[in-house]
């Protein structure tokens, strides 16, 4: 892994950097880019005020992650290609003086996620030498917008982990807030990594936490919206009937820019037929600072009074007064009629027949084309070995195989779930319900299934569908992030992108962890 790393870095360098005509540093005028908290609008008021090119901001972001990926280990593979993009994005705003709407914005993205050029390996030893030929769908639509993808990101391998991030073939990932801790998974790379700030904004998945767990834990927006809203095609699926890929980002206003590219139809993902005609002109109109002045918002106490950790609990209890203080009405609680009920026996897993289609469609590898091909390729991770086993031996619904494992369109139970939600959202007059995303804070690496508690992002959305967003709410007393959670009817991302966006502005929560350097004998040095 680490010669890997190395040989990923000195391509880099090789290509990038003594490569330009230039010999350019990750400075302007002698004033080294400020790379903390950096959003889309700064960079891009920079590149028009002309302290930075595009080319300036990869090589600043490279030279961090340099810097400081030893200690945390979120990155894969640098794009060696990265600043050539760069280059010909500069040459082009030269040229045109237009910006494009993520024109020369640095993104990294989930391994698990087809990148032309880049290995796509969902953290396995199966798929360690596929490289994809083309962009999945919504990689093309940010590169189209202007983005460059600068590297990719480590994740639980095969997305199985919500408690960890661990893969075979880039290691742990951990948290950078604390780094004894988890980052969540499956997506604990790009959360850690956009936390860290080596890169603008980043891409995660869900199955049923991937997304707004990371970002919990690490001080995030995450975005994970309505199932139908943004394709998935190729991805490598975990539960194609429940994943969802969204941003992770620091800020509301960039994870709402990230989502204005990548939402609608894609021919090869049919789900996303059902967004048609559901998708505003444009999300980033919802961003109002105002936004929860007379909202109302309910909170769902079954879930944020189910054993909290009590530094958690003081959190929520915080956030709710501030959700007060910044115009809201909250309504509490509300009671979802046979919840506990509902919300039992909707777990499928469709693991064999979703990877083997992506296996089939995209890898063409006639050595590796079943989960028994996978399984023979092996594992270092044994928490990755026995989910492994158990979805080669399970494929329908985990309690009741009986019932049809439907999407969340045509699912009986999924519907009857969501309905009995959005009924009461209805009779209140509520604009979403809130909770925390976790009740605990993150677990020690050493400890990770023991001290995996609290985490609330499996209970509803990935079943309902509904969309729902987390946003920074505070920090325990170890320094360890926590998250609100914002759940809304089905296609309700502008409310949510209202709501999240005042209470973000109303609170600024999120702040930037302490990062250590990496020792000089450090995986990429």
């Amino acid at each position: 892994m680490i010669k890997t790393k190395v040989f990923c870095l000195l391509v880099v360098l090789t290509l990038g950097f003594y490569s330009c005509k230039e010999q350019k540093t990750a400075q302007t005028d002698n004033k080294a880019i400020e790379l903390s908290e950096l959003t889309i609008s700064d960079i891009h008021n920079a590149y028009e005020e002309g302290s930075f090119n595009s080319e300036q901001l990869v090589q600043a972001y490279v030279e961090r992650i340099k810097d400081f990926d030893g200690t945390i280990n979120a990155i894969t593979i640098i794009n060696p290609q990265a600043l050539q993009v760069a280059e010909a994005l500069d040459k082009e705003y030269k040229e045109t003086g237009t910006l494009r709407p993520l024109h020369g914005i640095p993104i990294i993205v989930k391994d698990n996620i087809n990148t032309a050029g880049l290995p796509t390996t969902a953290g396995s030893l199966a798929l360690k030498d596929f490289i994809p030929e083309e962009d999945a769908f919504i990689i093309k639509k940010l590169v189209e917008a202007g983005a460059i993808i600068i590297a990719k990101s480590n994740m639980a391998e095969w997305a199985f982990s919500p408690m960890h991030t661990e893969s075979s073939t880039a290691g742990t990932t951990r948290n950078p807030y604390n780094t004894d801790y988890v980052p969540a998974g499956s997506s604990g790379g790009t959360g850690a990594s956009i936390a860290s700030n080596f890169g603008t904004i980043g891409l995660g998945t869900d199955t049923g936490n991937s997304i707004r767990g990371p970002s919990s834990h690490n001080s995030l927006v995450g975005f994970r919206t309505t199932l139908g809203l943004v394709s998935r095609s190729a991805i490598v699926p975990l539960y194609l009937r429940n994943d969802v890929v969204g941003p992770m980002c620091r800020t509301v206003e960039d994870a709402t820019k990230v989502l204005e590219i990548i939402a609608g139809y894609d021919s090869d993902d049919p789900l996303t037929k059902n967004s048609e005609g559901k998708i505003p002109t444009s999300y980033t109109q919802f961003l109002k600072k105002d936004a929860l002045v007379g909202a109302r918002i309910g909170v769902l106490r079954e879930l944020s009074d189910n054993d909290p950790d009590p530094e958690i609990k003081t959190l929520f209890e915080q956030s709710l007064s501030e959700l007060d203080s910044l115009g809201a009405t909250v309504v509490d609680s509300v009671v979802i009629p046979d919840f506990a009920s509902l919300k039992e026996n909707q777990w499928c897993a469709p693991f064999r027949e979703d990877v083997e289609g992506f296996l089939a469609n995209y890898v063409k590898n006639d050595s590796i084309k079943t989960i028994e091909d996978i399984i023979k390729a092996g594992s270092t991770s044994e928490f990755a070995k026995e989910r492994l086993l158990r979805n080669a031996e399970h494929t329908g619904r985990w309690e009741d195989s009986e019932i049809p494992c439907l999407d969340a369109y045509t699912d009986t139970r999924r519907i009857a779930f969501r309905e009995a939600i959005e009924n009461v959202m209805d009779s209140l007059e509520l604009d979403a319900i809130v909770y925390p995303s976790w009740n605990n804070p993150p677990a020690r690496i050493d400890h990770f299934q023991e001290e995996y508690l609290g985490d609330n992002n499996q209970v509803i959305s990935p079943h309902t569908g509904q969309p729902a967003f987390t946003v920074p709410m505070g920090f325990t007393a170890k320094n360890l992030p926590a998250g609100l959670q914002f759940l809304g009817r089905m296609y309700d991302e502008p409310i949510l992108i209202g709501l999240a966006y005042s209470y973000e502005q109303g609170t600024k929560h999120r702040k930037t962890p302490n990062l250590q350097k990496a020792p000089t004998n450090g995986k990429l040095d």
